[in-house]
């Protein structure tokens, strides 16, 4: 007599894949790679927090010097915003707050919790940078392929030149020549904001327009030191898998060149660039301090930059560990993107 096997139930099976979920190789590096995070981040804040207290003085300067401020109101400020504290016992209290109620704090200047402000301000600068890194990668890579593949002609040439100037010049320079471009050519450009004044006036599409419009001048300079560097990795990368001797053999068996290039090449070459991309949310953060002030974009460089000038205690670390945030996000999601590029990357086997 033939037993039929019971099929496993539906319960059975979904306690298996969440198992298998569980225990997967990408479920436990991004464990990992979450603990070490957090182990990060609390050292960046204490150290933060105890440099800037090296500053001297502190937000009610500004009031002491003022002669109708009595001591008396000037000690129930201090009072108020804990300045009255110690410095261990002001990180201990806004650390136990964070971790317990996702509170950073008051902001001193806006007299706000520093959260609502930052859910403000965050929007328009990941806008920002993810616009700039867009730009940066359409326009890199192709001029970084077209400079590998037309090697020491001079079209590769005039792409290096360019590349050497685009790297030389900071954001700092970038920002004053293309201000002057744009008064040169004036309305044509927007020099500063985020929308026109006739902003809600217009549709849905004809906002996102306005935005896109007054988008292009701080996405230029944000993108044009990073464009030119990320040209001469890609064209570097890939002139150096071009020398492999898998690509001389696919090259012998008569593979379409195009074919060598895009499918074979530049899968390998590419790899360097993807980890490179995780660094690039915090070295736009620190370019968006420049860009923003000049071009009056509403973003959290212009923010921190005020914090700073203002020693808005809480602003400012709160700020910065966003900043953080989005340096070690970036990282982990370029690790994970390796690994859909090259599938012979395992997360197991890396650090």
């Amino acid at each position: 007599m033939t037993v039929t096997p019971k099929p496993p139930s539906p319960l059975s099976q979904a306690w298996k894949s969440l198992v298998a979920t569980a225990t997967s190789d990408t479920t436990l590096y991004v464990l990992k790679r979450v603990l070490q995070a957090l182990l990060t981040l609390l050292l960046a804040s204490a150290f933060s927090f105890f440099v800037i207290q090296l500053t001297p003085g502190n937000f009610l300067d500004q009031y002491r010097s003022d002669p109708q401020i009595s001591a008396e109101t000037i000690r129930q400020l201090e009072a108020q915003f804990g300045l009255d504290k110690s410095i261990w016992e002001q990180y201990w209290r806004w650390l136990v707050q964070v971790v317990t109620q996702f509170n950073f704090g008051m902001s001193f200047t806006y007299q706000r919790p520093v959260v609502d402000i930052l859910w403000e301000r965050i929007p328009n600068t990941l806008l920002l940078s993810f616009a700039s890194i867009l730009i940066s990668w359409l326009i890199a890579i192709p001029l970084g392929i077209l400079g590998a593949v037309q090697q020491n002609r001079w079209i590769d040439r005039v792409l290096r030149v360019i590349s050497y100037i685009g790297q030389g010049l900071p954001t700092l320079v970038t920002g004053l020549l293309l201000l002057f471009v744009a008064q040169m050519t004036a309305p044509l450009l927007p020099i500063g904001g985020r929308t026109s004044i006739n902003h809600q006036d217009l549709t849905w599409f004809g906002q996102m327009l306005d935005i896109g419009w007054h988008l292009i001048l701080p996405t230029l300079t944000l993108s044009i030191t990073s464009l030119a560097g990320l040209q001469r990795i890609a064209r570097g990368q890939l002139l150096d898998v071009l020398r492999q001797d898998y690509i001389q053999t696919a090259r012998a068996k008569g593979l379409p060149e195009n074919r060598v290039i895009y499918v074979h090449a530049l899968r390998n070459a590419i790899n360097p660039l993807i980890t490179l991309l995780g660094f690039e949310f915090a070295t736009l953060l620190g370019g968006a301090f420049i860009t923003e002030n000049y071009f009056n974009w509403p973003g959290l460089g212009r923010l921190i930059l005020q914090a700073v000038t203002a020693q808005d205690l809480y602003l400012v670390m709160a700020s910065l560990m966003m900043g953080a945030v989005m340096l070690v996000l970036g990282n982990l999601l370029a690790d994970l993107a390796l690994t859909v590029v090259d599938p012979r990357i395992k997360l197991s086997e890396m650090n």
